[in-house]
């Protein structure tokens, strides 16, 4: 069929490891690819597993859950609108000892991806610390808004205290003569202190 797209092409495997191994593949720019599909087998002919994933753009994957220093083949197929491609020429790999970082032939010693197999524990360490760090300033902050909202609360509760007297307090008798009673020039007559709110 002459819609569907053609096979990927320098397919290879990277990050090889004991149980997982990456592959990663090109795909011809003008092509309108959807999807992949990769065919997984075990050399033996024992073990065969299909993974297929459209709405991506993705042009690697990792597969998982392989067994240790086992030989497997695998293959490469885009998915474009109208069908699949041709799946891709076959490529051949062997897992990983558990105890192998990496193979002692291997030429990708130079690779950065094989060089930070060693300090991942460390950039680990280095995002709990970052973690550890956000999480307490949120907890500093916390602290000082609950500070302040117990300053500001006491605060209003003062002032309505002052605002709710007996109403002896709050309201200043009349003199029958129409005045009010506070006045200085009458010693008989208690002065009475009015508060303003």
């Amino acid at each position: 069929m002459a819609d569907r797209p053609p096979a990927p092409v320098n397919v290879s495997v990277m990050h090889l490891r004991a149980d997982s191994v990456t592959v990663s593949w090109e795909v011809p720019e003008e092509d309108i690819i959807i999807g992949f599909s990769i065919s997984q087998q075990r050399q033996d002919g024992h073990m065969q597993r299909f993974i297929r994933e459209v709405n991506t753009t993705s042009r690697s994957c990792v597969l998982w859950d392989l067994e240790e220093e086992t030989d497997y083949i695998i293959q490469v197929q885009s998915i474009g609108l109208y069908g699949e491609s041709q799946a891709s020429k076959k490529i051949h790999f062997r897992t990983l000892k558990k105890t192998d970082r990496f193979p002692s032939n291997s030429s990708n010693q130079d690779d950065p991806t094989v060089q930070g197999l060693d300090k991942s524990r460390h950039l680990q360490t280095g995002e709990m610390i970052i973690i550890v760090v956000v999480l307490l300033m949120w907890a500093a902050v916390i602290a000082l808004f609950c500070r302040q909202y117990d300053i500001i609360k006491d605060n209003d509760s003062s002032n309505n205290k002052e605002k709710v007297k007996p109403s002896s307090e709050r309201s200043t008798p009349e003199h029958h003569s129409g005045g009010l009673l506070r006045s200085k020039f009458h010693p008989s007559v208690p002065s009475i202190n009015i508060i303003e709110v």
